[in-house]
């Protein structure tokens, strides 16, 4: 494991208060007079004039702790780096303006703590180079500058540039300057009364975006795979892609991260600071934990919180080696292709419903997707575009993007079509391979069709798939089905009861109950999140991964 999983988990949060401390201390120290007895010793090895600068230095100097602190407290290295060196000079500061032993001591004491803890300020950032942002920072501070100078001079009927630049460099010292606002508001009746404060607060927001650009992590891939990167990712899913949401790993809109050896890899999004894992890592089972460590030291570089939506049972043990937590999340609802019947009451309805839709012509067809003609995959494609009724198209971890594509030709399709064989309602399956199994990525219908067609294509699937030697079918994913099918608790009898209530936003119950009717076996599947308060932070990622949450978002240029 690598040595940031060995650092103490409280270091970052004991750095940033030790650092905010140091720098407000100092802060007091200068602005207090020297211990008396003190200066007259110091006087004897240095002018007063050297006093006075120290002083001087050691009051930015603290107030730049004061700002490097938060960034201590996010583990940048960068900021370790600056409080190093700002404590290391602090602590002679103390010493050469007024022998501050005290001050020194903490200052140094709190420096020791910090490169003892190195390891634990892992967030790594930008290499400084020429197309580098930090060469942002002296542009920023001209900015500020400038600013200040264009206010100064547009006062007291443009000043001379001498008179613009003293009083630019008062007010950035927080001095009275040689230009007097408020007499300039009693005797021209110009409201520029507020002019030093808004300068300050801009002196401060320019301080704080300097700090920002400084001090932001290593930014994470924003390319999507390559050709070769897919070939790879899609021949470890024919290798070893047993579980049902490994092949979802193959939508166009995930970025992969392989193990060293190329023999294990993961899907991922970026969402709210989250690396958001799509289901299960898929490759050798002896080249996972070693995937998840790296996988976590690349999270922790840029900033990242690690989470997975979908996750296993089995993978519990792993992430609570990472010291991840899991939540239960949902159920996948299974079929048994060769238990299935329509026979006896418990499912007469779904029964009356497929015989109702063949007494009126309807038929079903198991069709793989390459095999298509152009105008049935372009009638197919219509239908999932109306079946969705104008909602987004949502998916991440359990769901396609998209039926085109040579690489999903072996993908299967179960078409509805009515008395005149139009096609009507889809069923599109993704292989388990490895095992005789599909999983559902799509189930669409006509919104004019009659009710129970996707019962109908449900009982139909199970019979036709059944007949090419498959045994089982991951049907849906219902979130929160434990708390309505099995509840053991009064709190989980309550989020049944809140999951209910938010049906008509996000058919959570009612999705619940149609995979119900078909008996299906049920597994569950969670959310994975870090740190204690991490679990609103990964839910909403997870939320904006599957299209189930709008997501602000700035608006785009038009081409």
């Amino acid at each position: 494991m690598s040595s940031t999983h060995r650092s103490p988990k409280w270091l970052p949060r004991a750095a940033a208060l030790g650092a905010a401390f140091v720098g407000l201390v100092n802060i007091a120290s200068t602005l207090t007079p020297n211990v008396r007895w003190r200066g007259h010793l110091l006087l004897q090895y240095e002018p007063v004039q050297a006093m006075r600068l120290f002083h001087a230095l050691a009051l930015p100097a603290g107030a730049a702790l004061l700002l490097v602190a938060p960034y201590l407290l996010k583990r940048r290295r960068r900021a370790w780096q600056v409080a190093l060196v700002l404590m290391l000079a602090l602590g002679l500061f103390d010493l050469l303006k007024g022998l501050d032993f005290e001050e020194t001591v903490l200052t140094w004491a709190v420096a020791a703590v910090l490169v003892r803890g190195r390891d634990a300020f892992g967030v790594r950032h930008d290499r400084i180079t020429l197309r580098s942002a930090l060469w942002r920072v002296p542009l920023l501070g001209l900015g500020g500058l400038s600013l200040t100078a264009v206010v100064a001079w547009a006062t007291e009927g443009h000043p001379s540039w001498g008179k613009v630049v003293r009083e630019t460099g008062d007010l950035l010292l927080w001095h009275s300057g040689p230009i007097h606002f408020r007499h300039t508001l009693q005797i021209q009746h110009h409201r520029l009364a507020w002019v030093p404060l808004g300068v300050h607060l801009i002196e401060i927001g320019t301080l704080f975006a300097i700090a920002y650009v400084v001090f932001r992590p290593l930014a994470a891939p924003r390319g999507l795979p390559g050709v070769g990167a897919r070939e790879a990712a899609r021949s470890l899913v024919e290798r070893y892609g047993r579980d049902t949401l490994s092949y979802f790993k193959l939508r166009a809109d995930k970025q992969y991260f392989f193990s060293d050896d190329r023999t294990a890899f993961v899907g991922y999004r970026i969402e709210n600071g989250v690396l958001l894992l799509s289901g299960d890592p898929v490759g050798a089972d002896e080249a996972v934990p070693g995937l998840l460590e790296q996988l976590q030291a690349f999270a922790q570089a840029r900033a990242l919180k690690l989470g997975a939506i979908g996750a296993s049972e089995r993978m519990r043990p792993l992430y609570e080696s990472l010291g991840l937590r899991m939540i239960y999340l949902g159920d996948e609802a299974i079929i048994d292709l060769q238990k299935f019947s329509l026979e006896g009451r418990p499912i007469r309805k779904v029964r009356q419903s497929v015989t109702r839709l063949r007494k009126a012509g309807y038929s079903a067809e198991l069709q793989p997707l390459g095999e298509l003609d152009q105008p049935t995959l372009e009638r197919v494609e219509e239908v999932l575009e109306k079946g969705r009724e104008g909602a987004p198209e949502r998916g991440f971890s359990m769901a396609l993007d998209s039926l085109k594509g040579a690489e999903h030709a072996e993908t299967l399709l179960v078409l509805a079509r009515d008395e005149e064989g139009a096609i009507k309602g889809v069923l599109h399956f993704v292989p388990c391979f490895g095992r005789p199994m599909v999983s559902l990525s799509f189930m669409r219908r006509d919104p004019e069709t009659p009710n129970g067609l996707t019962e109908f294509l449900v009982c139909s699937a199970v019979e036709l798939l059944s007949e090419r030697g498959l045994q089982e079918m991951s049907l849906n994913f219902a979130t929160f089905a434990k708390y309505m099918h099995s509840p053991q608790t009064p709190i989980e009898r309550l989020l049944g009861w809140i999951a209910a209530k938010f049906n008509p936003y996000f058919q959570i119950e009612s999705l619940y109950r149609f995979n119900a009717k078909f008996f299906p076996r049920w597994e569950p599947r969670y959310l994975v999140y870090q740190g204690t308060l991490g679990l609103p932070r990964a839910g909403l990622a997870a939320a904006w991964a599957e299209g189930q949450l709008w997501k602000p978002a700035l608006p785009r240029r038009s081409a």
